[in-house]
């Protein structure tokens, strides 16, 4: 019976040999491979997804809306990645775009480029919004071609951190151009996006830039199930961006029987980098964008800031009045700028706090008893 069970013992030690010894062949063969790739595309042409490089967590930039940047999960637009601002006319999509060229400037000093193929860039609204003006770097493209020729060697040049193409419905191809009205030009426009992303996307990871593109929308013919909108531009960019964003206004903001305003929802309609379909809603004022203090005031009383009695507003942390209503409530924020910048902090440290980032590594046998087995094995075998 001894016998029996020392025969075992070898065979299974035999069969551990073997594996030890055809992990180890592995990993030779797999140091060898990668060795010869870096030889060939330069070192980190390879890497594990451990890596402190790949496994960092993602920079991202303001939307200037708190609402939105919590909804996205990440705290704002991710670098580095391509994102989609969709919606029907006049529902906010380029504000939203030069809120986030603003909120880019002001923390980082980025530079930002906007592409404006509509060209209807207006630079006295910009700057209402608080874009520096004199740092924007603006092209106004003759086709789609040039547009995206501009983009990609602005990304490419590694100096750009925020690109805004504005729009995608008026990149309009070459041939379309040196055409005539009328002529049938089937899916230049898809094939050109195509063309152009396959290009971009590469860069745009290694540039660190974000590209912000804003689409227009179209109605399907003869749709009776679903909906019948759809984004121009072929279906290729909705596959490539890493977050989209369907923009709407709902309801009007009015002032006496003066409308300064409406509701803006903003749906995260894909996100690749945290939960998508929540949504976000904020006010946006005509002429002055993203209405800052009524967010404050809104996620302050939520989240125990700012207490509210009735109509009346007061601060939490030392009880000063704020105000009766909502009006002179966002007037005290407007005009003590330092207590709207801390609740502001407050908010951001609630609400983006960092998760513990989780051991990576998987725990393994410790170093002495993996010896001590390898000794035990390499001894029954011999014996």
């Amino acid at each position: 019976m001894g016998i029996i069970d020392h025969h075992c013992a070898v065979k299974v030690y035999k069969y551990d040999s073997k594996r030890l010894w055809q992990t180890e062949n592995k990993k030779s063969a797999l140091a060898m491979a990668i060795r010869q790739i870096e030889s060939s595309f330069g070192k980190g042409s390879v890497m594990q997804l451990g890596s402190a490089k790949i496994a960092e967590r993602v920079e991202t930039i303001s939307t200037g809306s708190l609402t939105l940047d919590y909804a996205l999960g990440i705290g704002g637009l991710p670098r580095g990645r391509i994102i989609e601002i969709y919606g029907p006319e006049s529902s906010g999509k380029t504000t939203l775009a030069l809120s986030c060229i603003a909120q880019a400037q002001k923390k980082d000093e980025a530079v930002c480029a906007f592409i404006d193929a509509e060209h209807a860039i207006d630079a006295h609204y910009a700057k209402a919004l608080g874009v520096n003006i004199e740092d924007l770097y603006v092209s106004q493209p003759d086709s789609g071609e040039q547009a995206l020729e501009i983009t990609d060697t602005l990304i490419r040049s590694g100096a750009v951190d925020l690109v805004v193409l504005d729009s995608v419905a008026a990149l309009v191809p070459r041939a379309e151009l040196e055409g005539e009205m009328g002529d049938q030009q089937i899916a230049l426009q898809a094939r050109l996006m195509s063309q152009a992303l396959r290009k971009l996307t590469g860069s745009l990871s290694k540039s660190h830039c974000t590209l912000i593109f804003l689409n227009q929308i179209r109605q399907k013919v003869g749709v009776i199930f679903g909906s019948p909108e759809v984004t121009s531009g072929g279906t290729a960019l909705r596959y490539y961006a890493s977050v989209r964003l369907d923009i709407r206004r709902q309801t009007q903001i009015k002032q006496g029987d003066a409308i300064i305003g409406n509701e803006t929802v903003v749906k995260v309609a894909k996100n690749k980098l945290a939960s998508p379909f929540k949504i976000a809603r904020f006010d946006m004022i005509y002429g002055k964008g993203i209405d800052r203090m009524s967010e404050l005031l809104d996620l302050g009383t939520q989240h125990g800031l700012i207490n509210r009695s009735g109509a009346w507003y007061s601060l939490v942390e030392n009880e000063a009045p704020m105000g009766q209503g909502r009006a002179k409530a966002k007037a005290f924020l407007e005009l003590h700028e330092d207590i709207a910048k801390k609740i502001e902090q407050s908010l951001r440290d609630t609400l983006f706090e960092e998760p513990a980032l989780a051991d990576m590594e998987q725990e393994g046998t410790d170093d002495s008893e993996n010896a001590a087995v390898k000794e035990e094995q390499e001894s029954v075998i011999s014996s």
